[in-house]
């Protein structure tokens, strides 16, 4: 789950790392109230959406007057920022950010997440910041440091110091390092969270480390202990299907293809998007239905995976083990009945009860495409795709 920049930095002062003054503003008005109260001669009004890349995108203005916050809100609210993470697509601006503005001396990066390799938290940290982190990694890796964690000691202060002494900071912006990294560490694992990103993190004119801008996303799985992260989901930044997906308890991803999958387990479902690009074709969505999966729970996922207009036909991937194969044609046969399915169904069932699911579909009536294994299934529904365009 993501959370927007105020959000992120309101929880991160929580921890003991800086950052500037600031209030959420959901109309022109408010933004030059919010100015006001927080004083000063200049201001930041940024565009607060789940991407980023938005100055480049005209979603951070630096403005010098009350009158040019109310200007800036004005032609931000309503519009949709294209940046490099939003897609063509893009994401409309439904609220701002208005914050004081800062003398900045110097800008790095600081970030942290849960590297797969090493299974630990990782610190990166570069001179390069307020640059995109990918660009840094692709153009200049030589200018990235990564520490990986122990998780038994945790963060302690020479990490923080390494870092410090690797970025080029002394004095007494060591001791802020290894503040803000301190902080920055206990919210990770405090609040199970999955990325936290400070880009950049500056040194302002009168040699504080402050966090201009932050990012935060949180493992949805450790929600229920979170609450108050809970709290702050934004729902208009999200997918409404991939929400109607989660209500359902299914794990569906949106993807930009036309072949809808509805799969029993993460590694079949990959396996599946894999074999439908080696065929010729380009999934539409990841859906795993889980090991549990009741008929209820089918009908929902062949309901969800129909309601993407891109969907020209559909893959039903099955491997009966805890999910059963009967429970699958039952809920595959609920729904194309209650949709009045019109485009190609691939059915490869396996495993658990797979003659009676396979009985189930060739009395239901339905133009069902039967396939004996995987490879079968994906060169079934793409030579399918073909024939009824």
């Amino acid at each position: 789950m993501n959370i927007h920049e105020y959000q992120a930095k309101g929880l991160l002062s929580r921890y003991g790392v800086a950052t500037p003054r600031g209030a959420v503003a959901y109309t022109p008005e408010e933004a030059a109230d919010q100015a006001e109260l927080l004083g000063g001669s200049v201001w930041v009004v940024k565009a607060q959406i789940h991407a980023g890349g938005r100055g480049k995108a005209g979603g951070v203005k630096v403005v010098k007057s009350i009158a040019e916050v109310r200007r800036s809100a004005l032609a931000m609210l309503g519009t949709t920022l294209v940046t490099p993470q939003t897609g063509p697509a893009g994401r409309e601006v439904k609220r701002l950010y208005v914050e004081e503005g800062l003398e900045i001396a110097r800008e790095l990066y600081v970030g942290m997440l849960v590297d797969r390799v090493s299974a630990r938290v990782t610190v990166i940290a570069s001179t390069e910041g307020g640059m995109e982190i990918e660009e840094v990694a692709r153009d200049a890796p030589e200018k990235i440091l990564q520490i990986s964690i122990d998780p038994v000691s945790g963060l302690q202060a020479f990490h923080a110091r390494r870092i410090a002494f690797a970025l080029g900071l002394g004095g007494q912006h060591v001791s802020q390092m290894v503040a803000v990294l301190g902080g920055m560490y206990r919210a990770f694992v405090e609040l199970d969270a999955s990325t936290i990103e400070v880009n950049p993190l500056v040194i302002t004119g009168n040699g504080k480390l402050v966090a201009l801008d932050a990012k935060m996303s949180f493992d949805a799985n450790a929600l229920f202990r979170h609450t108050e992260v809970e709290d702050l989901r934004d729902e208009s930044e999200e997918n409404p299907v991939e929400r109607m997906a989660a209500r359902q308890e299914l794990s569906y991803v949106k993807l930009d293809g036309n072949i809808g999958c509805l799969v029993n387990g993460a590694g079949l479902a990959m396996a599946t998007m894999d074999i439908i690009k080696l065929y010729g074709a380009e999934p539409a969505n990841f859906l795993d239905v889980g090991g549990g999966a009741t008929k209820e729970r089918v009908t929902a996922a062949f309901k969800i995976i129909l309601s993407d207009p891109s969907v020209e036909a559909i893959l039903v991937n099955i491997f009966g083990g805890i999910m059963r194969c009967d429970v699958i044609a039952e809920g595959v046969v609920t729904a194309a009945r209650e949709v009045s399915l019109q485009m190609p169904l691939v059915v490869r069932l396996e495993g658990t009860n797979v003659a009676l699911g396979k009985k189930i579909l060739a009395e239901s009536g339905l133009a069902v495409i039967a396939a004996d294994n995987l490879a079968d299934a994906a060169e079934k529904v793409v030579r399918a795709v073909k024939e009824a365009r």
